[in-house]
């Protein structure tokens, strides 16, 4: 069985009034890729700050498991952050950055011009060192932030909204640049909202909202618990019936993506031939096709159903 690299246990944050994390317990296996997910608000960056340790839990426990050695935070010589306020030196030249923050970290100027002059080449950064950072555009100095996160070879990296600014080619660099910190051991935390990218590359996730855990584990033991993972997309030969719909299909979800292309989303897969069995009486079916529920539409689906029933207790204490 696989040890823990970090437990978060039943841990809670409150600011003024507001409870940004509440009662929150999860774990982050060694040398794996975890993604936070959540709307905006959701308690993803008042944990990043706990993890790190710019802030204490109010209640709970974070222990980290390092050197044989369990601790309530990260080391900073153990720990590469991408912070949400980025930090870099727009006046300064790419290279002087790098340097910087290499120096910082301790590493000597050998092996940082190794890493270096390797992750410049992976992210098409080669024939730039020289210029300041203010004048590359937003996703390349997104690039150079990300490499200063790792350049003393840390155990823990944690990302906070690391696609940021990135367009979809880039994104596609850094999703292979994850998968090499792992491949070289690192374990990776990052909070992001592209869904496709997360999908991709994340071994597991949490999903939280309003400072809870919504959903936990792998892609398919998410898709699992949720249901409703399944949609059927079918065509017809002719414009659908709108009375017939309603009749027939009224007590599924379903959706016109054209006038004569219906898509039915199910709770269960033993719902299938319910549905089969209906589809006539709409019209002539000219195609049938099944595919799994997107983490994106997974995360949509259980955000609503968790800010359902948060709605539903508040009604019910009043």
């Amino acid at each position: 069985m696989t040890q823990p690299m970090i437990c978060v246990e039943q841990v809670s944050k409150e600011y003024s009034s507001t409870k940004a994390v509440n009662q929150l317990s999860f774990s982050v296996n060694k040398g794996e890729i975890f993604a936070l997910l959540g709307p905006n608000g959701a308690g993803k960056s008042s944990l990043v700050r706990m993890l790190v340790g710019f802030t204490k839990p109010d209640s709970g426990k974070i222990s980290i498991q390092l050197d044989n050695r369990y601790l309530s935070e990260i080391p900073a010589n153990k720990l590469g952050y991408l912070p949400e306020d980025r930090g870099l030196y727009g006046e300064k030249t790419l290279l002087q950055n790098l340097h910087y923050f290499a120096a910082l970290h301790g590493v000597s100027k050998q092996d940082a011009k190794q890493t270096i002059d390797y992750w410049l080449q992976r992210f098409d950064l080669l024939g730039r060192e020289k210029e300041p950072l203010k004048s590359l555009s937003k996703g390349n100095q997104q690039k150079v932030q990300l490499i200063t996160a790792i350049l003393h070879n840390p155990e823990i990296v944690i990302l906070d909204e690391p696609f940021s600014g990135l367009d979809p080619i880039n994104q596609e660099k850094v999703v292979q640049f994850l998968a090499e910190l792992k491949q070289q051991g690192m374990t990776v935390i990052l909070s992001a909202h592209q869904m496709a990218m997360v999908e991709k590359m994340a071994d597991r996730m949490l999903l939280m909202n309003k400072g809870e855990a919504v959903l936990y584990g792998t892609l398919d033991a998410i898709r699992t618990h949720i249901g409703g993972a399944l949609e059927l997309e079918v065509g017809f030969a002719g414009e659908l019936n709108a009375e017939a719909l309603q009749q027939h299909f009224d007590q599924f979800n379903y959706r016109l993506n054209k006038q004569c292309t219906l898509v039915v989303s199910l709770e269960h897969k033993s719902q299938v031939n319910e549905v089969l069995a209906r589809l006539p009486k709409l019209g002539q079916v000219i195609h049938i096709s099944s595919r799994n529920m997107d983490l994106h539409q997974m995360y949509l689906k259980a955000i609503e159903s968790h800010q359902s029933s948060a709605l539903s207790k508040e009604n019910n204490h009043e």
